[in-house]
């Protein structure tokens, strides 16, 4: 129930292995992790896959893929395995490495898009050659207790279930050929599991309140921010003019504006301007995170006025329809070469487009927080909405009607005044 997802209840990154090829004494495989998560990428340093040999398997080479351990391979002579380890971990290789290296849809380390951004992307693949393993189905185990980091914890794999044999057509499209045989592990994610803390928050602000409402405070944790060493530190300290402080450590730990929210990434909501038939909408993203560039970057917002965006200004926009009645789910992501990059904390550190949206007659309104968003996802992360009460809030309509009986009793004395010195 943690890893379901209401905007994605279909969401979840598969591992497919399809033996092409039997060997002396094993098989030949490609391994395809297919990203079918409609706003949640695998961003750099990418995804690492692990898994347990079912028996006593070695894997004697890959391409488009290495192992990061070869193991203890003292009892071969001759050929050396590529990775004798029982429980191997295996990383997608870097761009630009040696042709004959190479697999297809390989050597990005380890980034891959999210489905609904660019199903072209969300794909990553690499060739296996396993010995010791059996040379036929019947003696062929699949392995077990497989895991996967995209990049950091979150994921929950299934077990391995051999399923029909996957087929592919050559590339003249006038023959298929078959696996000799196909499993499949399907692998959900949580975001309960994959930090203790949320990862961004949303503030709010309108044209007609002078009150900015901001993230909660301590939003994404408050342990350290008090001692402000190691954890935060303030946007004009002499730190930041130091070399290296700019570049992600081994470990990925954060180094972080210091803000009463302690956030990484804060999303800003703005309701610009109300027009006869349209509304506008003002959205920003701010990086407060020194050492992270976030690549591919998404953001998700629901709305119910979202089923009539007229124009979206800088950022691409597609709708997410989970369920065929309802459309009020949209996601926007940067234009490529443009502000694909949210930027490392700083001057650079934010990216921001304006949203025009339709009126529909029987549904708008600027009343208790309508116009604010009800959900919203950056990179796949839920981020923390402000308590409702503290929303910008209508000036008083009480004044208001107060300001129309005063007008409505005057009116018909001015229009007598006028009659008799007419």
């Amino acid at each position: 129930t943690a890893a379901y997802d209401p905007l994605d209840p279909t969401g979840n990154i598969t591992i497919k292995w399809d033996i092409v090829s039997w060997t002396a004494d094993g098989y030949t495989a490609v391994v395809t992790l297919n990203n079918f998560q409609l706003y949640r990428h695998i961003m750099n340093p990418g995804w690492t896959m692990g898994w347990t040999w079912a028996k006593k398997e070695v894997i004697w080479a890959m391409n488009g893929a290495q192992a990061t351990e070869q193991g203890d391979c003292s009892k071969f002579k001759g050929n050396i395995p590529h990775s004798c380890k029982k429980t191997p971990t295996v990383v997608d290789l870097l761009p630009g490495v040696p042709y004959n290296q190479q697999f297809t849809n390989c050597c990005k380390g380890g980034v891959v898009a999210a489905w609904g951004q660019d199903p072209s992307a969300a794909v990553s693949q690499f060739q296996i050659s396993v010995g010791q393993a059996g040379t036929s189905n019947k003696t062929v185990k699949v392995p077990k207790n497989f895991t996967l980091l995209g990049p950091g914890p979150g994921y929950t794999c299934g077990p391995a279930k051999v399923v029909p044999s996957t087929k592919f057509l050559t590339p003249d499209l006038r023959r298929k050929t078959q696996a000799l045989m196909t499993w499949n592990v399907t692998c959900t994610y949580s975001q309960f599991l994959a930090r203790k803390h949320p990862s961004c928050c949303v503030s709010l602000s309108s044209f007609y309140n002078d009150t900015i409402t901001p993230c909660p405070s301590c939003a994404c944790g408050c342990e350290n921010k008090h001692t402000c060493v190691n954890q935060c530190i303030s946007n004009d300290a002499k730190i930041l003019s130091m070399a290296g402080i700019h570049k992600p450590r081994k470990d990925n730990t954060s180094l972080l504006q210091c803000t009463h929210h302690m956030c990484p990434v804060r999303v800003h909501w703005h309701v610009k301007t109300n027009y006869k038939e349209y509304w506008r909408v003002k959205v920003s993203v701010t990086n407060f995170n020194y050492r992270m560039n976030y690549t591919l970057w998404t953001l998700v917002v629901q709305h119910p006025n979202l089923n009539n965006v007229t124009q979206v200004f800088s950022f691409d926009y597609k709708p997410l329809v989970p369920y065929e009645s309802i459309n009020d789910t949209g996601m926007f992501y940067g234009m490529k070469f443009f502000n694909d990059v949210l930027m490392e904390a700083g001057p650079l550190g934010n990216v921001q487009s304006e949203l025009l949206l339709q009126k529909d007659a029987n549904t708008f309104s600027l009343r208790q927080g309508w116009a604010f968003p009800r959900k919203v996802y950056f990179n796949g992360d839920e981020c923390i909405l402000p308590s409702p009460d503290s929303y910008p809030f209508l000036p008083n309509s009480g004044r208001k009607s107060d300001f129309l009986g005063l007008w409505s009793t005057l009116i018909p004395g001015l229009l007598l005044v006028l009659l008799c010195f007419g």
